[in-house]
């Protein structure tokens, strides 16, 4: 019998990286597919080849078989329902962001997976990708100096049509929790407070507030300040932002796509309006997978190694308060502590 036993709830949108993923390891083996809409898992079924049988409701899907693992790949709204689900019945959960479409039930589904003693980790993709690891090794190799300052910009035209042109607050819901936990991650500090403004710009075709300007104070003494637009038409930033990481001897820079590099004082100690300064590229250290599999890497081998993942629903939930707390500020119209 395989070590994972896994079923598969909720079959479209990311499903089939999901499962892409699961059929390449030997270890595994996918016993159930759930979803309410049952062409959904069959049509999922059918395109991987899977002899797995398929229900509508996770509850059933384990009572049928012997699976230890759930990945989640529904939508927001049903992941307390799922995570609770499967603790229940004695399984870890792996599943996609965010982690709850609140901050109350991400903490309610925190505290269900540490009572009945196991995983929950949540998919943070965009830490896993080469650029991202160098320069986060970059900021904290003290070449910098102590970061004291931090920025993201993050600027993207997204036509997307349906559900997020009608959400109250299209980019802080449904995409920063990216940017945010990328902070969290480069600066490896968790946040202690908020500012935050939403607004909707001149030219929006979201009905909601599509950008948004925040200011976090961070545990490590830093700020981060975050400016974003999803109706930002031309020059537009690369998906994981356009970073600049300000330190006591010198800045590091990411543009989002290319290899982060730093300038760095070259003399602390030298007298002059401007000191002199060079330039210290990055090293491509991280030879793991990238992405989504980058990811699932992670999160497969905590299990097998019985350790605590790197995106564990206990790390995870900082990135959610940077969401929920930010709106709750742009709500309120003044500093939120988080």
């Amino acid at each position: 019998m395989k070590p994972f036993r896994t079923v598969i709830a909720g079959c479209g949108g990311m499903a089939n990286t999901w499962v892409e993923y699961a059929l390449k390891r030997p270890d595994t083996e996918i016993v159930a597919l759930v979803d309410l809409h049952p062409q959904s898992a069959e049509n999922l079924k059918i395109r991987h080849e899977l002899q797995c049988p398929t229900f509508t409701s996770l509850t059933e899907a384990l009572e049928h078989t012997n699976a230890n693992l759930v990945l989640d790949i529904t939508i927001p709204d049903a992941h307390k329902d799922i995570a609770l689900t499967a603790f229940a019945a004695g399984c870890d959960v792996l599943g996609e962001k965010p982690m709850a479409s609140s901050l109350q039930d991400a903490q309610e589904m925190l505290e269900a997976a540490q009572n009945a003693g196991r995983t929950y980790a949540i998919m943070q993709n965009r830490r896993y990708l080469k650029p991202i690891r160098a320069f986060r090794d970059l900021v904290h190799s003290g070449k910098i100096g102590k970061p004291g300052f931090a920025t993201a910009n993050f600027f993207i035209g997204a036509h997307f049509g349906g559900f997020r042109d009608l959400m109250d607050s299209p980019l802080v819901l449904d995409m920063a929790i990216h940017t945010f936990d990328q902070a969290r991650f480069i600066l490896q500090a968790d946040p202690v407070s908020v500012y935050c403004h939403e607004f909707n710009p001149a030219g929006s075709w979201y009905r909601g507030n599509a950008a948004a300007v925040c200011i976090f104070e961070m545990s490590d003494g830093s700020v981060f300040t975050y400016n974003g637009s999803w109706c930002a038409e031309g020059a537009f930033t690369a998906w994981e932002a356009d970073w600049r990481v300000m330190g006591s001897l010198g800045t590091a820079l990411w543009d989002g796509k290319n290899l982060p590099f730093a300038e760095v004082v070259t003399d602390p100690e030298q007298q002059a309006f401007h000191r002199d300064a060079h330039r210290i590229e990055a090293e491509l250290l991280w030879e793991g997978q990238e992405g989504h599999f980058g990811c699932l890497d992670e999160m497969f081998g905590a299990l097998l190694e019985n350790r605590v993942p790197e995106t564990s629903c206990t790390d995870n939930i900082h990135s959610m308060k940077m969401v929920f707390g930010a709106l709750e500020s742009a709500r309120r119209g003044e500093k939120v502590l988080l």
